[in-house]
């Protein structure tokens, strides 16, 4: 407890949100306590629940990063997520999934394979493994596969 205000300070640091940090606290705390019998008794306390909170934050950043943005029922969906300044007055202007599709398609299939699983929800391991092919071809693969994408679309932008 004797902590708790160098504990604020630092999720502060962390979120710059006065109510995001107590929160940030709160959750450090509460982690804290309940692995208490994690702690072991020759290490630095201070450094165990400072990394705790630090993690804390880290994985709230992930978890933030992979919720879906809301949609609506409609049919003019794709400008949906744009900025405000993106540049596009009218749907007109923005990139038809039918046009995404159609440039998936022209992707060699050695790219196109991995690139469309990968859009698809796989993780790059369960890929890997269902087509047979190292790790590390695959994170490439698909790597190769957004940058052709983007230089097909380059002009969208």
């Amino acid at each position: 407890m004797a902590l708790q205000s160098n504990l604020l300070n630092f999720a502060y640091m962390l979120t710059s949100n006065r109510d995001d940090a107590y929160d940030l606290l709160q959750d450090t705390t509460l982690k804290a306590l309940d692995n208490e019998d994690k702690y072991h008794t020759n290490t630095n306390f201070k450094g165990w629940v400072f990394t705790i909170m630090r993690n804390i934050f880290i994985n709230g950043c992930r978890r933030s990063a992979h919720v879906a943005a809301p949609t609506e029922a409609g049919d003019n969906l794709f400008n949906l997520n744009l900025p405000q300044d993106s540049g596009f007055d009218a749907p007109e202007g923005a990139v038809t999934i039918s046009e995404i599709n159609d440039a998936i398609a022209t992707l060699p299939p050695e790219y196109r394979e991995p690139f469309a699983m990968h859009i698809a929800g796989y993780k790059y391991e369960e890929i890997a493994d269902k087509m047979g092919v190292p790790l590390g071809t695959i994170k490439s693969r698909i790597f190769f596969a957004r940058k052709k994408l983007q230089r097909l679309f380059a002009d969208y932008r």
